[in-house]
């Protein structure tokens, strides 16, 4: 499962040397076409990495042939030297693929404020150019990684024009002859994941013949209730980017409420994974919101929760502590009633009307997945917030980051 699984794509990775540790650290993403059409969307941080502002540029035609991605240095907060580094990226994968540099998009992941070695990137780009392969797109998705313990892949399908998608753990669709349509991706991130993305690079890619319209449309829609409401840790990066490029190779041009359930799916599957995988968390907690006015206020009790460092602390230590849940409640704007909220932990109903429900001590926390679940019982809106637990793991590796 890759960015390699839609036809029309190559991809690699290699180890230029731009960590110390000498492990992969630069990719490239290549669109064959017939097609080019792209989308994205970008961190909403008003501080934003030099390889965000150009991407963002490029990206304003709706067409890409190519990605190149390093690892290992953020190109963020570097001055004008950092914009001109992220050109030269650009035109340097430009000139190796023999196409234009405004058809180039740019990520860039790592310490803030560090200059990337430029003559390393680029000599980077030339053996990333030469080692491009239909099987490429696990080697990039390893490249990419910083702190990541695992490399981050999934695919979803269509058998034709009618039918819907099918996303899982399989095999990577046959790149053959056939009227079938893919959506594969790749992401990195593992801290700094909260709205406005999370400190992740995305690139998904697929062989439907999809306008970019019609990407741009899906992407958003993906991207609103996947990586969206994760909220690892309430921070947000500067350089978070999510890019879609079809090829359109399969000659398939699949219903669009279709390919977005596709795009929804890769999406989801991968910013699931970006939770399992949050800097030295022990447990993957879904907040499951219900009964809510608006969705908006779902959306906003259930991130009050998730970033209560309290509760996080509590479930890591296995303690079903509700009052810390109705304690984050009780900080936002949302519509409920104090004295008609119920919470859910592991299904053990331990708060009901806003007081104890169930014993505390029925709730199992002894495994990695917990679910707190709270009905406001205002409404019919809902929403579901990613997140993990807090943990010693979690401060020593963010203590020590750029040591």
């Amino acid at each position: 499962m890759s960015v390699t699984a839609a036809r029309g794509f190559t991809a690699s990775g290699v180890s230029a040397g731009i960590k110390d540790s000498g492990a992969p650290d630069l990719a490239l993403v290549v669109n064959r076409g017939p097609s080019y059409a792209a989308a994205a969307v970008f961190t909403s941080n008003r501080v934003q990495a030099a390889p965000v502002r150009w991407s963002r540029r490029v990206i304003g035609d709706g067409a890409l042939a190519a990605v190149v991605l390093n690892s290992g240095g953020a190109n963020a907060c570097t001055g004008p030297a950092g914009e001109d580094d992220a050109r030269a990226m650009a035109e340097r994968t430009a000139r190796a693929l023999r196409v234009e540099a405004e058809q180039v998009a740019v990520c860039s992941t790592g310490l803030i404020g560090v200059p990337l070695p430029m003559d390393r990137v680029t000599a980077g780009i030339d053996a990333a150019a030469a080692e491009l392969s239909e099987d490429g797109g696990e080697a990039a998705a390893i490249a990419i990684k910083t702190t990541d313990s695992v490399h981050k892949t999934a695919v979803a399908s269509g058998s034709g024009p009618d039918s819907g998608p099918r996303s899982g753990s399989g095999p990577e669709p046959d790149r053959g002859p056939g009227p079938g349509w893919t959506v594969g991706g790749m992401a990195k991130g593992a801290g700094m994941l909260a709205p406005g993305l999370a400190t992740m690079l995305v690139v998904l890619t697929t062989d439907a013949d999809v306008s970019a319209p019609t990407l741009d449309s899906a992407l958003r829609q993906a991207v609103r209730t996947t990586f969206d409401r994760v909220d690892s840790d309430g921070c947000m990066s500067t350089n978070d980017t999510v890019l879609l490029l079809a090829s359109g190779a399969s000659g398939v041009r699949p219903d669009p409420a279709e390919f977005a359930e596709a795009v929804h799916d890769v999406c989801l599957d991968l910013a699931l994974r970006l939770v399992a995988d949050a800097e030295g968390a022990s447990k993957e907690i879904e907040v499951r919101v219900v009964g809510a006015a608006s969705e908006q206020d779902a959306v906003t009790v259930g991130r009050s929760i998730a970033r209560n460092n309290l509760l996080k602390c509590a479930l890591h230590g296995e303690d079903p502590n509700w009052g810390r849940v109705l304690s984050a409640i009780g900080t936002t704007s949302a519509v409920f009633d104090p004295d008609r909220l119920d919470v859910s932990i592991n299904g053990v109903r331990v708060c009901r009307d806003g007081a104890a429900g169930e014993p505390r001590d029925k709730v199992d926390l002894s495994g990695r997945a917990v679910t707190v679940a709270v009905d406001l019982r205002s409404g019919d809106a809902s929403a579901t917030i990613w997140t993990n637990d807090l943990t010693a793991a979690y401060v020593h590796e963010n203590s020590a980051y750029s040591s």
